[in-house]
């Protein structure tokens, strides 16, 4: 085979812009579309859209409100274990009928100590326990505001403590708290030995988000990113998430691979694997690695992803998808597939799902809603947040993220740096994005996510007709955002 079949034979690497969606016959309205998914094995997500794990889209408070309203966070790794645990335990943390990883207290702990705690944790109560976890007091803000910082927790502790039981249901639970003007409802065994905490701001939210995706124990749902190569990251966070994303460029990769297998037996989470951008990778992946829960598909199409330019290495993420879909179904197996990378509105969703995706990664969409991270600054009378690729200068001075990249790699940038619109809170992405989906589903006359995958039919598309397709020929001011 002559080098010049290398052109004759090249595969046509479509994405977004190369397509439409035809409509088709419908007896639909986009009311009516079901778009609730599993985007793994285990887990289902009310709406099938995951903010990316970046340190400038994803962390604890991404990874609540996303979950609070059936989606998805993954939380950065560019950054310590602990600080990632931490981050993951805060999710669990934000709501639950019963809190299990309960925070105590000594009573030999002095009141200067608590109030750091309180600072924190971001909590103004805790049990007090001695021992083996015997309950001896609770302690509040209301007991140590006003309190001489020396002073030991015992002296300003509340002694009497009003508990509850296993057997103890949440109505009854509510009437509890509301009998007796408390907060806090300590759950304690036959032993007095504290086994968990129901509180009145838990019970609260669980009816406010109706929509919340939540564990078994009725906490939010976590993901969090790994290194394959970094193990012990992965046993301290499976104590606390669903999901964990093993975070590569390029995960076809032998030394991923092994990795991969340690991983797989070792934490008890569902295992997304990724990235990768071929049949061949899907395939052996499926062969090769038993346990994997979810597959992340696209390389180098992020808005601020360099790799497809500086390597000259790339898989579009519709090519991608496409092509992981076809082994993931050739091989029978039962893997969700998550589109990730280049994907800016709606349609583009909904195109990624007509190729065999089940849920769309999206970072710059979430870089600009007000639970990022990244920093918000005004330009020119607009708002703006900071964000930039995990292949950036700005993230690899984060020492964390080395591993991300090849060793050939790590002596150039992969990512740029930048700053995009300030959007709002991230529920009004979710609704734009949801309303948008459904719609197109309503043009396919496809229900849920599976029949979009037998309904859809796409057109290619010239670029002239990529820009018909677009609004043109008018001017059109930005739109301005408030804080």
């Amino acid at each position: 085979m002559g080098f010049r079949s290398k052109f004759e034979n090249a595969e046509k690497a479509l994405t977004f812009n190369d397509v439409l969606l035809l409509p088709g016959w419908t007896t639909l309205e986009p009311s009516e579309a079901d778009i609730k998914i599993r985007v793994t094995t285990n887990v289902e997500l009310n709406i099938p859209l995951i903010a990316s794990p970046m340190d400038t889209v994803t962390e604890a408070e991404m990874a609540i409100a996303l979950a609070r309203e059936g989606s998805m966070g993954v939380l950065h790794r560019n950054c310590s274990a602990k600080e990632e645990v931490d981050m993951a335990r805060k999710v669990k943390r934000a709501e639950a009928v019963i809190i299990r990883d309960v925070i105590t207290v000594s009573p030999d702990m002095t009141v200067a100590d608590l109030l750091k705690m309180m600072e924190e944790h971001n909590i103004k109560g805790f049990p007090v326990v001695e021992g083996d976890g015997e309950l001896q007091g609770i302690v509040t803000w209301r007991d140590v505001r006003l309190a001489e910082s020396s002073l030991k927790i015992r002296d300003v502790m509340t002694e009497e403590v009003v508990t509850g039981s296993e057997d103890t249901e949440i109505d009854e639970a509510m009437q509890i708290l509301h009998e007796h003007r408390i907060e806090k409802l300590p759950i304690v065994d036959k032993n007095n030995r504290v086994q968990g905490l129901i509180t009145m701001k838990d019970i609260t939210l669980k009816g406010t988000f109706q929509e919340a995706v939540r564990d078994e124990d009725g906490r939010l749902l976590c993901a969090a990113a790994i290194s394959p190569f970094d193990l012990p990251r992965a046993k301290a966070l499976d104590k606390y998430v669903d999901v964990m994303v093993l975070d590569v460029s390029h995960f076809h990769n032998k030394n991923c691979f092994d990795a991969a297998k340690l991983v797989l037996k070792e934490v008890s989470a569902d295992v997304i694997v990724g990235n990768i951008g071929t049949y061949e990778a899907a395939e052996d992946i499926i062969t090769q690695l038993d346990g994997v829960a979810g597959l992340r598909v696209g390389i180098g199409s992020g808005s601020i992803c360099s790799t497809s330019v500086v390597t000259r290495a790339g898989a579009p993420t519709l090519f991608a998808t496409s092509n992981v879909a076809d082994a993931v179904k050739a091989y029978g197996a039962d893997i969700p597939i998550i589109a990730d990378g280049g994907i800016r509105n709606p349609g583009d969703v909904a195109v990624a799902m007509a190729v065999g995706a089940s849920a769309a990664m999206m970072g710059n969409v979430f870089a600009g809603c007000r639970e990022s991270p990244g920093r918000l600054v005004a330009m020119e009378g607009r708002y703006y947040k900071e964000y930039y690729g995990m292949g950036s200068a700005k993230a690899r001075q984060k020492r964390f993220v080395q591993d991300r990249y090849s060793k050939p790699s790590k002596s150039i940038n992969e990512g740029v740096e930048g700053w995009v619109p300030f959007k709002g809170p991230a529920k009004d992405i979710l609704d734009e994005f949801t309303g948008g989906l459904k719609a197109a589903m309503g043009y396919m006359g496809a229900a849920t996510i599976p029949q979009v995958w037998e309904k859809a039919k796409l057109a290619l598309v010239t670029e002239n007709g990529a820009k018909e397709a677009a609004p043109h020929d008018i001017f059109r001011p930005g739109p301005s955002r408030t804080i």
